[in-house]
């Protein structure tokens, strides 16, 4: 057994801080993050650094904001030279591998990662089908729409993943060098289809959350953008796509118990830190929003579990932090400070139980890809207080601000409300301190006619990389049934 501790990072895609039975739902079942939250440390207040896959994980990679690393979309790629946290550790003398996703696109499927012993459906060029995907699983209202009960491809590859991962560990039962492994997973991430036995388990046990007469002026924009506001969805499909979500969380959460149990059969848990987190939340309905891209709880936030030697058992933080932090957290357990430029904290201190001098503040931001003009937003969390703005199609930059400890919920937007202008103003000139949306807006346009061209030579070109996972049998998903 190694001096150091390994580290094993379970990063879901899509999971709800709002929809985990250690993190106060009282309807959907996590038995094993549960069990974990109990072995280890829960994260309250953490952030994921863009509510969108790609720019998220770039950002939990490099420990830099989307910024700092120019990717606000799904339509930006990683610089394969910019360093992450793979390659710091292992220069420290880890072996890192990644198994499955990560929304690594075109040629560079590994970014520092040693080994990838499976790969993903998604770790294509632009332009390249990944795999054959029948229902669909975008930000728009149709995807509420097509929500039903059976087996999809998403589910095959994260049951392929998880095999995978359970090889890996035991076939690092005796070694003498520490691993640091991510395990990429594709759920909850809709289409909104479950297997039949947890639909129908969460059918008329979930509960429709009530929407709201107004809402700030970037929710109004993005439901009215992707179809969602009107006409209404009709409660029979909120309710089943509810179901399906809550049934494809419990799934997960059954493929975290197979991680949690291989680690314990191959005497790895003892010395392994295992760490729970998301790429982003899932709206699942809350204020009449569905999937992510908006900076409420449920889609900004994200969950987050750390287990093992040295981390507080029982424990609960309530600081403001960020999958952002996790590399230099990785580094600091590594033992080593050759890192780079990262805008990313050490969370250690936080795992031992103690917060002296944390800065209590975190950002996220990201480009909505969806419109012309692209439109660049950023949020704050300080404090108790969350603020967000965004570039609006007319050039004006709305705002919205929120006293979480008075109003969880979000519901009472103060930022016209002049009882809290200085906090409004103070928080929107640390937003506006190292953030140029006009900027941002211009690059994204040019970057999304760069993107143009390089689909057009993938869809042409068809080029093939190792990473990428074989498509499932074509008969998978004829048991699903759609509910009309």
């Amino acid at each position: 057994m190694t001096d150091r501790p390994n580290i094993l990072v379970i990063l879901s895609d899509q999971h709800s801080p709002h929809v985990l039975g250690c993190y106060g739902d009282d309807v959907v079942r996590t038995p094993h993050l549960d069990r974990l939250a109990v072995e280890g440390t829960r994260f309250t207040n953490c952030y994921c650094a863009a509510p969108v896959c790609g720019p998220s994980r770039m950002s939990f990679m490099t420990g830099r904001t989307p910024s700092h690393n120019r990717v606000w979309s799904n339509q930006h790629q990683l610089n394969p030279f910019m360093p992450t946290w793979a390659h710091v550790l292992s220069l420290a003398g880890y072996e890192t591998s990644l198994l499955g996703r990560m929304h690594f696109e075109g040629a560079e499927q590994h970014h520092g990662f040693e080994n990838r012993p499976i790969g993903e459906f998604f770790a294509v060029h632009p332009g390249v089908c990944g795999v054959n995907e029948k229902y669909p699983s975008g930000q728009d209202r149709i995807e509420v729409e097509t929500s039903g009960h059976g087996t999809t491809t998403y589910q095959w590859m994260d049951d392929r993943i998880t095999e995978a991962t359970a090889d890996y560990l035991h076939a690092h039962r005796e070694q003498d060098r520490p691993f640091a492994a991510v395990v990429g997973y594709v759920l909850p991430h809709c289409p909104f289809i479950a297997p039949k036995e947890l639909f129908d388990y969460y059918h008329d046990r979930v509960t429709i959350p009530p929407i709201e007469e107004d809402h700030p002026s970037m929710i109004r924009w993005y439901r009215r953008n992707r179809r969602q506001d009107e006409p209404p969805i009709a409660e029979k499909h909120v309710r089943a796509a509810r179901a399906a979500y809550y049934a494809l969380c419990e799934y997960t959460d059954r493929l975290v118990g197979q991680l949690l149990g291989a680690l314990d059969e191959s005497g790895l848990a003892e010395n392994t830190i295992v760490i729970y987190a998301s790429d982003h939340g899932e709206m699942a309905g809350e204020h009449g929003c569905w999937t992510k891209n908006v900076y409420y709880e449920a889609s900004v936030g994200v969950p987050l579990i750390v287990r093992g030697p040295g981390v507080s058992a029982g424990g609960t933080s309530d600081a403001n932090c960020s999958l952002m932090d996790l590399g230099a957290t990785f580094a600091e357990i590594a033992g080593t400070d050759d890192v780079s430029d990262w805008d990313g904290r050490s969370i250690v201190p936080l795992l031992h139980g103690r917060d002296g001098g944390w800065i209590n503040t975190t950002f996220s931001e990201v480009v909505d890809e969806s419109t012309d003009p692209q439109i660049p937003s950023r949020m704050i969390r300080h404090e108790k207080w969350k603020l967000w703005v965004h570039l609006d199609q007319d050039g004006s930059m709305p705002m919205s601000l929120f006293d979480l400890d008075a109003d969880p919920d979000e519901l009472r937007d103060l930022a016209d409300d002049p009882k809290y202008a200085s906090m409004r103003d103070a928080l929107l000139s640390r937003v506006m301190a190292d953030w140029d949306p006009h900027a941002i807006q211009r690059d994204a346009m040019a970057r999304r006619e760069d993107y143009k061209i390089l689909r057009r030579w993938g869809q042409a070109a068809q080029p093939r990389v190792p990473e990428q996972m074989d498509p499932p049998p074509d008969d998978l998903e004829d048991d699903v049934v759609i509910i009309t």
